[in-house]
């Protein structure tokens, strides 16, 4: 572990709770590899603790995690070192898959930006905390690329077709539609977030939901926007190609309608089709096939030109004018 991880990775044992902190709030705790490596590490040395859960936690009221470096990535891209991605990818891939094999609870305390691989360190955990200020997503057809971190397990697992549409147009879910989807499990207001460690060392032989559902406030569920258009997501998303899905978003015609198919226009085409077909499979996979598969997905996926360009309008740039290999999902040519 680097001097610069140990910083960004805190992590300590209190009355038998096992806390981590991430730490790296400028940069919205965009993992690393180092960062990776080091979360990997302390879970690895815990499994012989004695531990009555872990707390995964963020030092910044912005993030909880805005994601991998995905910028490095494109980086290593750049210069031809697949040696170094296929590091970030293989070890961030290992570290979910022991999150989800974890022997005690794990608890992640959702507060700020979710998104990527925020939601690989948090949604294959036993229990997703959201406060009033989560927001969670996978946007990752925005940029060239495909929702990764075991999301062709946890998508196609969501209730419906929401993880289809999840997964496709990136859209982001506030705590009410966390909650609805099951990506989070309880609510807790962001000022009492401190109170979760210590209400659980306190309470060592009471299950973690009972603890978590005593600190809980009054759930937005019921807010939820999902929830609102539920059945014509259903009927879109459930389309089995995504040129049906474009074509029941046009019949539709409503203002969600109108907001997913104007997603679905700006994200690679080339991503969409990636992404429909590891959702379509993803559900007769177990988790460890999933971030196998996704794994050989990123060796060639991280070297086309629409990873570069939406990495770079994304977040090198910020123009967020990405010019994508082909237009649309039709394959019309871009414009000379």
């Amino acid at each position: 572990m680097t001097d610069t991880a140990a910083v960004e990775i805190l992590a300590d044992v209190r009355r038998g709770v096992g806390r981590i902190l991430v730490n790296r709030p400028r940069a919205l705790n965009a993992l690393t590899t180092d960062m990776v490596v080091a979360l990997d590490h302390v879970l690895a040395e815990w499994e012989h603790t004695p531990l009555s859960a872990v707390v995964l936690a963020s030092t910044s009221a912005k993030a909880f995690c805005a994601g991998g470096d995905i910028r490095t990535i494109r980086e290593h891209s750049l210069d031809g070192d697949a040696e170094a991605s296929e590091r970030f990818f293989a070890t961030e891939y290992r570290l979910n898959a022991r999150i989800a094999e974890y022997p005690v609870p794990f608890v992640s305390l959702i507060d700020g930006l979710c998104m990527g691989g925020g939601l690989g360190l948090s949604v294959h955990g036993s229990f997703r905390v959201v406060t009033e200020r989560a927001v969670l997503a996978m946007p990752e057809t925005g940029i060239g690329f495909f929702p990764d971190v075991g999301a062709s397990y946890f998508l196609p697992r969501l209730p419906g077709a929401i993880g289809m549409y999840l997964g496709l147009t990136g859209s982001r879910l506030d705590a009410a539609d966390a909650l609805y989807t099951g990506l989070g499990t309880h609510f807790v207001p962001a000022d009492g977030l401190d109170a979760v460690g210590d209400a659980l060392a306190h309470a060592p032989g009471e299950p973690v939901d009972a603890v978590l559902s005593r600190l809980a406030g009054r759930s937005p569920v019921a807010k939820s926007r999902l929830a609102a258009v539920r059945g014509d997501l259903d009927w879109a998303f459930g389309a089995a190609t995504l040129g049906e899905i474009e074509k029941r978003l046009r019949h539709l015609d409503t203002a969600w309608a109108t907001a997913a198919l104007a997603a679905l226009e700006s994200a690679s085409p080339q991503s969409l089709e990636i992404t429909h077909a590891l959702l379509a499979r993803g559900r007769q996979r177990t988790l460890r096939e999933c971030l196998d598969a996704e794994l050989a997905l990123t060796r060639t996926t991280i070297r086309t030109p629409d990873f570069l360009e939406g990495v770079r309008a994304a977040l090198v740039d910020k123009d967020r004018s990405p010019t994508w290999q082909r237009a649309s999902l039709a394959g019309r040519s871009q414009p000379s």
